[in-house]
């Protein structure tokens, strides 16, 4: 087994490029992933490890196996040492172990959609932290897809890897333009129902039992207009505090755990 000692050792240097550049992780096709879950998370999901680094005083040989056990193909693991770890490690616990993944396309055209899907679409978000939390919410409701539309930041951002415990991996993503998600949503026949203040109806009153796309904006600007001028219905989750909103990812937890409740209680009629 190969084992790496210096913090100037050539793919030490790689990884930190990985992790602080998304021109690096596009140019590349590779992003880094930290931690035992995520990585089982991505091997998972169809994803491939190229390189698996190792602390041996943190990260054991045994579980090592158990993890590689979830790898098709054969991985190359190489161990580092407690400098090069620490140097490495972008997340404040110890773990012991970081992973070098290839990406995956997230075109529109990757999308393989059953029958009555319920898709989150996401227009512009910023913030790793939020669109890590929508990828969460996805997972727990088990949606069909999430779409993100004028994408801002790279989906392997590693703070967005780590808001997301993973589900990036887990959760069918598709990015493309607002014009292009839209022309993708009207020829599939998949309603629109925009987070909105104006002509909106309370979420409850609104039904999600067919193909639907509940779509938010950002918490500062809300939806585009071009949105507004599609949309099939706008939702209001009304407010009865002080304050007129909420996060834009718990937000979309309320909209999606609805429709799943609607559709839930249409499968049991």
């Amino acid at each position: 087994m190969k084992e790496i000692s210096s913090t100037q050792n050539p793919l030490v240097k790689k990884i930190l490029l990985l992790f602080e550049k998304s021109r690096a992780r596009k140019k590349e096709g590779l992003c880094v992933v930290e931690g035992a879950r995520e990585i089982r998370l991505a091997l998972q999901g169809g994803y491939t490890i190229e390189t698996l680094l190792f602390q041996p005083a943190i990260f054991s040989e045994s579980v090592l196996e158990e993890l590689l056990s979830y790898s098709p193909q054969k991985v190359t693991t190489i161990a580092i040492s407690k400098e090069v770890y620490e140097k490495l490690s972008y997340r404040s616990s110890t773990e012991g172990v970081i992973a070098i993944v290839r990406t995956q396309e997230h075109g529109l055209a990757q999308l393989a959609l059953k029958e009555r899907p319920l898709l989150l679409v996401a227009e512009a978000p910023e913030k790793p932290g939020n669109i890590g939390a929508l990828l969460r919410t996805a997972d727990a409701a088990h949606i069909d897809a999430v779409i993100i539309a004028n994408p801002k930041t790279d989906l392997y951002n590693p703070n967005i890897i780590r808001s997301s415990v993973g589900c990036v991996f887990t959760v069918p993503i598709a990015t493309g333009t607002t014009a292009e998600v839209l022309s993708f949503l009207k020829a599939k026949g998949i309603g629109i129902y925009c987070a909105a203040l104006s002509a909106s109806k309370p979420y409850y009153d609104v039904s999600f039992e067919e193909a639907s796309a509940i779509v938010v904006g950002t918490e500062d600007n809300g939806l585009t207009e071009e949105w507004l001028q599609h949309s099939h219905q706008n939702l209001i989750i009304p407010m009865e505090g002080v304050i007129d909103s909420m996060n834009v990812s718990v937000a979309a937890a309320v909209l999606i755990f609805e429709a799943k409740r609607q559709r839930a209680k249409t499968n049991t009629l």
